[in-house]
């Protein structure tokens, strides 16, 4: 610690190299923690999805529906503990700008299913017990200033109301998670609802997919092809996987989102290794008959080098540091498109993976110059001023 005034001149020497190669540092992290937010919000729902729930789709298309006579059936079969299903609604709000994520589904099942969704035992009961009522992620709540009690017009093009009327909800429950990554930005209604109203369409009596919770999850694949060979050679037969697959699949559809993001932040590292390493090479060439004074005066070689890797620590430590929390306020602050980005967080692993990231950086791009510092000779840097 009684080097770090040294260490510290050194780096001011030069203040506006300093500023530029901490700036770049701090930038290239901030950028890190950004990719690495937004890979986590593409695979939303992949690594937190239920190892005990299957997902049993139309065996043609997702937008193939399904008849709701399947749900009994589904649930008479062996291995199965409960199930639900859901409809998606594609409503928005007032304007199309304004879309997002809504489902009509069966409430008492579907709080069952997914328990991560947390809301207060009387607005459970509030919203299973109104028809119209709905229940609302606290990001989406937030986003619009809902409340509960709040009347809410949802306008759908897939789901049209026989008069062309909005549909309208009350907001019985809004829901939280404390499970990172979970999507807290959906709004949920009764599927009965819509199916009466759309009677004499061909949307009544229809689902879109069923979520089946298994008893045990070591059988899952075997109780799917169980499943989809009860229903083959119907009208509407059925495929069915893991959840954990089925949004995999879902999320694949747009590109492998995460290894774009991952290639990125390793090429932005990469080309930090070599900007922050020539800053440290050109900072020792400038200084080397100093370097030649210090041995004069007894510095060892191990000191030298001891030096020049905390000169190199100490910049690289810093700005990345706070390129990392830089990142980790921004994303803290939720999903910036409104929607789009529903789990948009700072995963504790990659912050993890960052620091470690700032630490390689930091002794890395200082290696070479503090080697080559430690193994100069007195007379040739002395020669040189």
């Amino acid at each position: 610690m009684k080097f770090l005034p040294l260490v510290w001149r050194n780096l001011m020497r030069r203040k506006l190299r300093t500023f530029f190669t901490f700036m770049s540092i701090f930038i290239a992290f901030l950028l890190f923690g950004v990719l690495m937010a937004v890979r986590a919000a593409f695979s939303m729902g992949v690594e937190i999805a239920g190892a005990d729930r299957l997902t049993m789709i139309h065996k043609v298309s997702l937008i193939q529906l399904l008849p709701r006579s399947y749900m009994e059936r589904i649930r008479a079969v062996e291995g199965v503990s409960d199930v639900t299903h859901a409809n998606w609604f594609g409503g928005y709000y007032q304007d199309q700008s304004n879309f997002i994520a809504n489902m009509a589904v069966d409430p008492e099942s579907w709080l069952r299913m997914y328990p991560e969704y947390e809301l207060p035992e009387a607005q459970k009961k509030a919203w299973i017990a109104n028809r119209t009522g709905a229940i609302v992620g606290i990001d989406t709540a937030r986003r619009f200033g809902w409340k509960v009690g709040d009347r809410v017009p949802l306008i759908s093009p897939i789901y049209r109301k026989p008069d062309n009327s909005p549909w309208e909800f009350t907001i019985e429950g809004i829901y939280d998670t404390s499970l990172p990554g979970a999507d807290k930005t959906q709004f949920f209604f009764h599927w009965e609802y819509v199916n009466q109203a759309l009677r004499d369409t061909p949307f009544a009596d229809h689902v879109g997919w069923y979520v089946i919770r298994v008893a045990d999850p070591s059988q899952s694949d075997q109780l799917a092809k169980k499943i989809d060979a009860l229903f083959a050679n119907s009208s509407a037969e059925t495929k069915t996987a893991t959840e954990k697959a089925f949004i995999q699949g879902f999320a694949s559809q747009v590109g492998d989102i995460g290894a774009i993001m991952v290639a990125i932040a390793a090429i932005v590292m990469f080309s930090m290794l070599f900007v922050t390493g020539n800053a440290m090479a050109q900072s020792i060439r400038e200084r080397t008959n100093e370097l030649g004074v210090l041995k004069t005066l007894g510095f060892t070689d191990g000191r030298i080098l001891g030096l020049v890797l905390l000169e190199s620590a100490l910049l690289a430590c810093t700005a990345g540091a706070a390129g990392l929390v830089a990142a980790w306020a921004i994303t803290a602050q939720g999903d910036p498109t409104g929607g789009l980005l529903a789990g948009f967080y700072f995963p504790v692993r990659d912050i993890i993976i960052g620091a470690v990231l700032v630490a390689v950086l930091a002794f890395g791009a200082g290696a070479l110059p503090a080697f080559q510092a430690s193994r100069l000779q007195i007379t040739t840097a002395l020669r040189r001023a």
